[in-house]
């Protein structure tokens, strides 16, 4: 038997409604909904539609246990049925520019564009062109929070990891940029509620 959201909330309610999750419920993630979340994370914006983000889901119990020692043994990495990792992936993109620009603009087109954005990024090294890429898989990252809490899901966001035995473990290149480690599946607790500044503290209006 396999989790299924019973009706997608609002995005309101899916802000609202979101916790960081630590203990969740023993059972398999819905495959559709799994892929659903990452479909609609996948349409988070980037500039200049670049779409560095890439995701890495992990539902198995032996390398989760893996990578909760790559995270100082949290025990959300093991509690949830599927962990998700995201990143970007500059050289990717750049080596394959051509997929980044619209279809229908015509080969002409596609080629024009994919060379005007390597030529963007060609006087940034490596790390610089990964720093910038980790700004829109940042966006991303929120994305799928969302995603999940709209269909019925908890996540809880992780930085709390080894960045090297994380790539080793899962056969990254040593170029990607983690924008963070997301366990996912359904709550098995309640979670702290909000505490948050109010809009007049944290914000000035010009």
């Amino acid at each position: 038997m396999t989790a299924t959201a019973t009706r997608s909330l609002t995005v309101t309610e899916a802000i609202q409604t979101r916790r960081s999750i630590r203990k969740f419920v023993q059972e398999p993630m819905n495959q559709d909904d799994l892929r659903e979340i990452l479909r609609l994370a996948s349409l988070a914006p980037t500039a200049n539609n670049v779409q560095p983000t890439r995701f890495a889901v992990i539902q198995n119990p032996e390398l989760q246990e893996k990578l909760q020692a790559a995270a100082y043994n949290q025990s959300q990495v093991t509690s949830a049925p599927a962990v998700i990792v995201v990143y970007s992936d500059m050289e990717d993109v750049l080596q394959n520019a051509e997929e980044t620009v619209h279809p229908g603009m015509g080969e002409e087109q596609i080629t024009a564009r994919a060379a005007g954005l390597r030529k963007n990024f060609e006087g940034q090294d490596v790390a610089q062109r990964g720093q910038w890429g980790l700004t829109q898989a940042n966006i991303a990252f929120g994305f799928v929070m969302l995603a999940a809490r709209g269909l019925g899901y908890d996540t809880v966001p992780m930085l709390g990891f080894d960045p090297e035995k994380v790539r080793e473990l899962l056969g990254l290149p040593a170029h990607v940029q983690f924008a963070g480690m997301l366990p996912v599946g359904k709550r098995a607790e309640e979670g702290f509620p909000h505490h948050r500044h109010s809009v007049e503290r944290i914000t000035t209006f010009y």
